[in-house]
């Protein structure tokens, strides 16, 4: 089934900067009706005006409790929703040898259950035909290089989410896809991979910058198609069918230099791209 945008209620997570914003921003321009969920009130205000004045919500998407009460109010003000977009999430090198274990749990904490709250609580909305969920996961969820173990095991498991959630809704209609993006040019790129570390790592598959209307454009095709699969650049289409070979190529490539990058990691102390509630 493909659907129209006139009118169809999305709610975005993660919608002040990035992907998200600029998502919110193109499906506002199709005809669709926003709500905008996020941090950074000032952007995040600054993107709902840009969408007519939609209505948006402060939100950390790692508090169950501030979920439920952005995905109640949204559905109410929109009267409904038939479409969410699980985009929330964050980043930062880690060693997981003698790394901060501090980032691995907050990194866990918006990626994955970030995402399990989103889905969980937007599900009884978008459960009906025409319903569509699309949790936003990365490339990383099929491809683990060095120094990213905490946001490719939290993606990877936002994808076994977003399996799982397929086959429990399908009887209602509704249909639910995952985004597999390589890097992507936004904030959480430049900062993610703009350590001493990360500069030091080898070209590997996907390291090459796709610019950000990549993912929008798949975004905005996988709404409006419901699609399984959500992909940007285009090349990524043939690596997912051949993971295991990919990753061993990943492997091999990665190890050159590796220990000298991993001592510069572990001094580095790299924040994660979006500041984070205390």
């Amino acid at each position: 089934m493909t659907a129209t945008p006139a009118g169809r209620r999305v709610l975005v997570t993660g919608a002040a900067r990035g992907i998200g914003a600029a998502t919110a921003r193109r499906l506002h321009q199709r005809g669709y009706r926003l709500a905008l969920a996020g941090l950074e009130p000032e952007r995040l205000g600054q993107v709902a005006a840009d969408c007519g004045g939609a209505p948006w919500y402060e939100c950390d998407v790692g508090d169950r409790e501030q979920v439920d009460a952005a995905v109640a109010t949204a559905a109410d003000m929109l009267g409904g929703l038939d479409v969410v977009i699980a985009n929330a999430g964050v980043a930062a090198q880690l060693p997981l040898a003698g790394g901060d274990p501090s980032i691995f749990e907050r990194t866990v904490r918006v990626n994955l259950l970030g995402t399990y709250y989103t889905l969980r609580a937007a599900a009884p909305h978008i459960a009906h035909p025409g319903g569509y969920a699309l949790a936003v996961a990365s490339l990383a969820a099929a491809l683990h290089p060095p120094l990213l173990g905490a946001y490719s095991a939290s993606k990877a498991a936002v994808e076994a989410l977003a399996d799982t959630l397929r086959i429990e809704l399908h009887a209602t209609g509704a249909r639910v896809g995952v985004a597999y993006f390589a890097k992507i040019d936004t904030d959480m790129t430049a900062r993610g991979f703009g350590t001493a570390a990360a500069r030091r790592l080898p070209d590997l598959p996907g390291t090459r910058v796709a610019p950000i209307d990549a993912a929008v454009g798949a975004i905005e095709r996988g709404v409006a198609r419901r699609s399984r699969r959500v992909i940007a650049p285009g090349w990524v289409a043939a690596v997912l069918p051949v993971r295991a070979l990919a990753q061993r190529i990943v492997d091999v490539g990665a190890r050159r230099g590796l220990p000298r990058t991993l001592a510069i990691a572990r001094s580095e102390h790299a924040p994660l791209t979006t500041t984070q509630p205390r």
